[in-house]
């Protein structure tokens, strides 16, 4: 195991610095820089641009060294913790981020446990009693919610939340906690806004999530293993849970290394509808705006996140299934 550990570790290393690479080149793809957006926009609102304050912007940014110069400078930069410039913000990428990246990972990891703790009840269920009057309702349900589109559901809470609970529309908190330091009204004011982004996203997520489980559960049951353990006297619970339910949940475990990057990119749209003060909308507007040294940190950030959730699920479904082995070689 440590030696498997060591080698993928090693070989996340040139992965990460290819992937660095095409980031910083398909960025620079684009014709311009941000400094050409910055004077079309000045033109366009009829403002007068400065030739020399141009040309002062350009050297302070780098933008007149070669791209591979500015590459190596971004690179190295980030292993020592200095992630570049935002050209939009005028402020370093970590202050930029600063609180969104906090409440981007709260509404991501309450949502994904919001999402664990009604699909898999409901998936088991499902599976355990096939073609009840009870997994036919809950079959439209789940089907009802991949089918409502993340955006209107968003509208419809809104408006609900306004009107029931007296919640301000948008945002994560209310407007006058809004750029000020952390205390115990702020926090209440970001759980009674929480639920509301955390149903809209998690409503596809779950509802997916039950169709899977059944599917796998309902494929798991029908094994001979399960016939023998029920033979055998095992309590119908027990025998659920301890195998096939262990078997069956492969996919979530799997689906680590997708996990961890929607952890901070979250549901754009929704963030976007909602208001919501997450990096979602900041990387999308990086990528509008050629802010590549921003754009780039979370495009990197992203990609370190799916490598390591790559790692971390081979390890786990090793650990959890045991037909699934490290070496290729066939077990002796």
């Amino acid at each position: 195991m440590l030696e498997y550990l060591v080698r993928r570790i090693l070989i996340m290393i040139p992965t990460l610095l290819a992937i660095s690479l095409i980031v910083f080149l398909i960025i620079e793809l684009p014709p311009g820089d941000y400094l050409e957006s910055y004077i079309s926009e000045l033109q366009a609102q009829g403002e007068e641009v400065d030739q020399k304050h141009i040309e002062f912007l350009r050297e302070q940014y780098g933008f007149d060294k070669p791209i591979m110069t500015r590459y190596w400078e971004w690179i190295t930069g980030m292993v020592v913790g200095d992630f570049g410039f935002s050209f939009e913000y005028r402020l370093p990428v970590s202050e930029v981020v600063g609180d969104r990246l906090f409440l981007t990972i709260l509404v991501s990891m309450v949502t994904i446990i919001f999402t664990w703790i009604i699909a898999f009840p409901i998936g088991l269920y499902s599976a355990t009693h096939q073609y009840s009057w009870g997994d036919y309702g809950l079959t439209f349900i789940g089907l009802l919610g991949l089918a409502t589109p993340n955006f209107l559901l968003a509208l419809i809470m809104l408006y609900f939340a306004n009107v029931v609970f007296g919640t301000s529309i948008g945002g994560l908190m209310d407007p006058e906690y809004i750029d000020q330091p952390w205390s115990w009204d702020k926090v209440v004011s970001v759980l009674e806004h929480l639920w509301i982004p955390v149903v809209v996203i998690g409503t596809s997520g779950t509802a997916g999530m039950i169709r899977r489980l059944r599917a796998n559960m309902l494929d798991e049951l029908q094994k001979q293993y399960v016939t023998t353990a029920r033979a055998k006297g095992l309590p119908p619970l027990r025998l659920l849970l301890k195998y096939p339910l262990r078997n069956a949940i492969n996919f979530f475990i799997a689906d680590i290394g997708s996990l961890l990057p929607n952890i901070i990119s979250g549901a754009e749209l929704v963030a976007v509808v909602l208001s919501l003060p997450t990096t979602g909308p900041v990387l999308i507007a990086a990528l509008q705006s050629q802010d590549m040294y921003l754009a780039g940190s979370f495009l990197m950030f992203l990609a370190s996140l799916t490598v390591i959730g790559v790692l971390v699920s081979d390890i786990l479904l090793a650990w959890l299934d045991p037909r699934i082995r490290l070496a290729g070689g066939a077990a002796k």
